[in-house]
C-alpha cells in the first residue's frame, strides 16, 4: 500500500463539525466525515490556487466537466456529455432542487428507509409529500442484511408519486444494488412515470470486490427519466469545499432543475471546482488504497463486534464508510445513541432520524485510523459490559 491511512491528525479547535460539536472527552465517529487527508494532488492544486491570489467569479468549468464525462466513459461505459452536466454547491441542496424541479405541490416522492435523512426532509420543504417503504432486514447471526419488498414498493406508487428518491450505493445500509435490481426499480418507475433521483455518491466507495452501476448507464430510457447526483466529496474527503454535480440526459428535466435553482442556489465556489479537477484526475491511486484501507477496517469492525459484543449486529456494507448497528436485543437503557454518548463517550448517528426502521440503531462512521476505530470499539465493549453487569 503506497499510502498511509494510519496517522492520526488532531483535528479539534478546526472548524470541524464533526470533531468540535460534542465535548473533547468524546470520539466523534458520527457524520460521514473521513478523518484521511485528501490526496496530494489535490492540496497541491489548491495551494497553486491559492497562491495565485485571486478568486474571482468563476467560469463554466468545462475542463472538470470534460473530466467527468472521460471518468464516466471509463468507468461504467456510460457516454455523458458536458451539457448534461450542472454543478451544485452540495447534494443536499441538489436534493431539495429535485424535489422542487419535479411535479408540483401535493405530489408524493417515494424513497426507501432506513434512509439519509436529507431524503425524508426534502419533500416537506418543498411542499411533497413522504411516502416510504421499509426495506427488509434479514438476520444471519451476528451480521445484517436488506432485502426489497418488491410488492410493498409497488403498492406504494399512486397517481401523484412523481419522483422516486435512491440512494445507491444506499445509505446507511452500505447495500450496492446489482443491475438487475436496479432495471427492476426503474421498470416500475417507468411504469407509473416517476422521476428516479439516484443519489450516488458513495459509487467510489467500494469495499472489497463489489462494483457500483449507474441506474442512468442501464439503458437510454432510463436515464431519460433519471437526475444523477454525484460528488468528490464523499470520496476523497472533501465535503466543506462544496461541490457537487447533476447528471440529467434529459433536456426538459434539465431545464426543470434550472430553473429550480435560479438566483437561489449560488454557483460551486472556486477551490471546489479546482479541488474535484484534482482529485478525479489524479486521486486514483490514492482511492485505490483507501478502498483497501476502508475495507479491512470493514472487516476489522466486523470480527470485533461479534467477538466482544455479540449482543449486536451489524452490517457487512458493500460500500460507504458507514456500519449499520443493530442495538435492539442489547438490553440498553433508552436510546442507544444516548447511551453510548453518555457512557461510553462515543458520538454516534442516531437511527432513529434514518426513518421508519431505524430505532434502535446507530450509524458508525469507520473512516477512521484503525486505532482511532479501535478506541471507539473498545469505549463501548467496556460501556456495555458495565451496563449489562
Amino acid at each position: 500500500m503506497a499510502f498511509s491511512f494510519d496517522q492520526v491528525v488532531p483535528r479539534r479547535g478546526t472548524g470541524s463539525v464533526k470533531w468540535d460539536l460534542y465535548p473533547a472527552d468524546v470520539l466523534p465517529m458520527w457524520v460521514a466525515d473521513m478523518d484521511f487527508a485528501s490526496p496530494e494532488p489535490v492540496l497541491q492544486a489548491l495551494q497553486t490556487r491559492v497562491a495565485h491570489g485571486f478568486f474571482g467569479y468563476p467560469a463554466h468549468a468545462h475542463q472538470l466537466a470534460e473530466v467527468i464525462c472521460e471518468r464516466m466513459a471509463r468507468l461504467y461505459n456510460w457516454p455523458v456529455t458536458p451539457e448534461q452536466i450542472s454543478f451544485l454547491p452540495s447534494l443536499v441542496s441538489g436534493i431539495n432542487l429535485v424535489c422542487r424541479a419535479v411535479g408540483a405541490p401535493g405530489d408524493s416522492v417515494l424513497t426507501l428507509t432506513p434512509a439519509y435523512p436529507p431524503f425524508l426532509s426534502a419533500p416537506g420543504l418543498q411542499q411533497r409529500q413522504c411516502d416510504m417503504v421499509a426495506l427488509t432486514p434479514v438476520v444471519q447471526g451476528q451480521t445484517l442484511s436488506y432485502t426489497l419488498d418488491w410488492d410493498a414498493l409497488e403498492a406504494a406508487f399512486h397517481e401523484r408519486t412523481r419522483l422516486f428518491l435512491l440512494a445507491s450505493p444506499q445509505n446507511p445500509v452500505g447495500a450496492v444494488y446489482d443491475p438487475a435490481t436496479l432495471h427492476r426499480m426503474a421498470e416500475l418507475c417507468l411504469r407509473h412515470q416517476t422521476v428516479i433521483c439516484a443519489d450516488e455518491i458513495h459509487c467510489d466507495l467500494l469495499l472489497g470486490a463489489s462494483r457500483h452501476t449507474p441506474l442512468a448507464a442501464l439503458d437510454p430510457e432510463i436515464a431519460a427519466q433519471t437526475i444523477t447526483l454525484m460528488a468528490p466529496s464523499k470520496t476523497f474527503n472533501l465535503p466543506g469545499l462544496g461541490c457537487g454535480f447533476a447528471i440529467v440526459g434529459n433536456p426538459d428535466l434539465r431545464k426543470a432543475l434550472e430553473q429550480a435553482q435560479a438566483g437561489i442556489v449560488p454557483h460551486v465556489n472556486t477551490l471546489g471546482l479546482v479541488a474535484a479537477q484534482a482529485a478525479f484526475a489524479s486521486g486514483e491511486p490514492w482511492l485505490t488504497d483507501l478502498r483497501a484501507y476502508l475495507t479491512a477496517n470493514r472487516d476489522f469492525l466486523v470480527r470485533y463486534v461479534a467477538e466482544h459484543m455479540p449482543q449486536l449486529r451489524t452490517t457487512v456494507p458493500d460500500a460507504t464508510y458507514l456500519a449499520w448497528l443493530d442495538c435492539r436485543e442489547a438490553g440498553l437503557p433508552g436510546s442507544p445513541y444516548k447511551f453510548w454518548l453518555e457512557q461510553a463517550k462515543v458520538a454516534l448517528s442516531d437511527g432513529a432520524v434514518f426513518g421508519a426502521g431505524g430505532a434502535g440503531f446507530v450509524r458508525l462512521n469507520f473512516g477512521c485510523p484503525r486505532s482511532l476505530l479501535e478506541t471507539g470499539l473498545t469505549r463501548m465493549r467496556d460501556a456495555l459490559a458495565q451496563a449489562l453487569g
